[in-house]
């Protein structure tokens, strides 16, 4: 459950009903695996894992993800745990380091020219898959000239507005252009999964709630790196 679709998650605690035939509507958290790591996996974690498996990439394919920070470098992780050659785009360097030491194979600063000319290059032809994690439309347009012919190129982004889709491009190379929206209680499980057994880690900043206004300052200047976990206890 979340906040933004069920009235009053946004809070300390929330007493769920449970279902007569067991807790299935809830997401249980692996044992080992402390609360404040396992927040960023129960939003941006599942989203991304939900996302690269929507691409229907295979062991082995290249996947590009749009966007290094606070989505795609849990996409780059969950990636890697799947077997799957990473093409990393930002542009913001420090973001870039960040993804090759996450065990990005290739990466592309966007600010530098044309990234599908990069991406292209990197992977014999585009990418078997495509993650827009980025909220940028200029990023929506980037990533389906990244896709190869047949691949997939799927949007968890939400910036507003529309963009503009090459429609010759997409029709002629077979290229299939799909929205994801979090994801199910399977993928959720998995998810967390994968980070119980260390295999996917979120970089966090720990902060008090009292200081939200400034974390939502901070967003919007695109001074956060990766997450910032609220604790509800915690002082300033």
């Amino acid at each position: 459950m979340r906040g933004s679709a069920v009235r009053r998650l946004y809070a300390q605690r929330r007493l769920c009903r449970v279902h007569p035939r067991g807790p299935n509507y809830v997401a249980h958290v692996p044992p080992g695996l402390v609360a404040t790591d396992a927040a960023p996996i129960i939003c941006a974690g599942v989203t991304t894992y939900k996302g690269i498996k929507e691409t229907a990439a295979k062991p082995g394919e290249w996947i590009a993800i749009s966007g290094a920070g606070g989505l795609g470098h849990l996409a780059i992780q969950y990636a890697k745990v799947m077997g799957l050659l990473v093409c990393a785009i930002d542009i913001d360097d420090g973001k870039l380091d960040h993804a090759k030491r996450l065990g990005a194979d290739f990466v592309v600063n966007a600010k530098s020219g044309d990234p599908a000319t990069g991406v292209k290059k990197a992977t014999g032809g585009g990418a078997h898959g495509v993650l827009i994690t980025a909220p940028s439309l200029s990023a929506f347009k980037q990533g389906v000239g990244m896709t190869r012919k047949r691949g997939t190129c799927v949007l968890v982004g939400l910036p507003p507005g529309e963009f503009p889709v090459p429609l010759f491009d997409v029709v002629a190379n077979c290229i299939t252009i799909r929205g994801s929206f979090v994801g199910t209680r399977l993928d959720m499980a998995e998810a967390l999964s994968f980070a119980a057994e260390g295999k996917v880690k979120a970089d966090i900043e720990l902060q008090p709630l009292s200081s939200i206004n400034q974390v939502f300052n901070r967003l919007e200047h695109g001074d956060v790196a990766s997450r910032v976990v609220l604790e509800f206890g915690r002082s300033s």
